[in-house]
């Protein structure tokens, strides 16, 4: 197009614009009107801010404990997870108690071998413990506690004093991380008249 015809096309009679000005939402004309009216405005929003700036802070608060519990449900699972592998080597551990616990026949065993073989249960003992594993060792008189001991049988008592404590250990029991993995299995005292 040259600058003729764009002339030509722009030598229409051009309409007067007015601009007014802008009005506030409730088309006040007043200024003491329209300040008051974006003041209210102003205080809605601010109380919408807050509302808002609440809202995302609570939120942020229940994801950070969110992400506490899931930590912490993610060490517990770890802490326990190798339960399996642990109850797996119990009947070992048991083994050994069981060998030295008979005190007549260990004592006729040469002396570098149960040297060598109480060695070995100190180093199993130690992995396990490093584990998380602790030994439930009940002596006799201890009450019996339903929670940490099995009874497997009873023991008659003529002493009232001893009703219902650990007249004798049988098996051990193990703890991991404070969890009872096997109770200890007891014989336990039984007063009769």
């Amino acid at each position: 197009m040259d600058k003729d015809q764009h002339k030509a096309k722009n030598t229409e009679p051009e309409e007067d614009i007015v601009f007014e000005p802008a009005l506030d939402a409730d088309n006040a004309k007043d200024p003491a009107e329209m300040i008051k009216a974006l003041k209210e405005k102003l205080k809605i929003s601010q109380k919408e801010r807050q509302e808002y700036l609440e809202g995302w802070q609570r939120t942020k608060a229940d994801y950070a404990n969110a992400r506490k519990d899931e930590d912490k449900s993610r060490a517990e699972f770890v802490k326990f997870s190798k339960e399996d592998v642990i109850r797996d080597v119990l009947p070992a551990l048991d083994s050994f108690h069981s060998a030295f616990g008979n005190k007549v026949a260990w004592e006729k065993v040469d002396l570098n071998w149960r040297m060598g073989v109480q060695y070995i249960y100190s180093q199993l003992l130690t992995a396990l413990e490093k584990n998380g594993i602790s030994l439930i060792e009940p002596k006799m008189g201890d009450p019996f506690d339903t929670l940490r001991h099995e009874s497997i049988a009873t023991v008659p008592t003529e002493n009232e004093k001893e009703n219902h404590t650990v007249a004798e250990v049988v098996q051990k029991g193990y703890l991991l991380h404070g969890k009872i993995v096997q109770p200890a299995k007891v014989k336990l005292a039984e007063y009769s008249e």
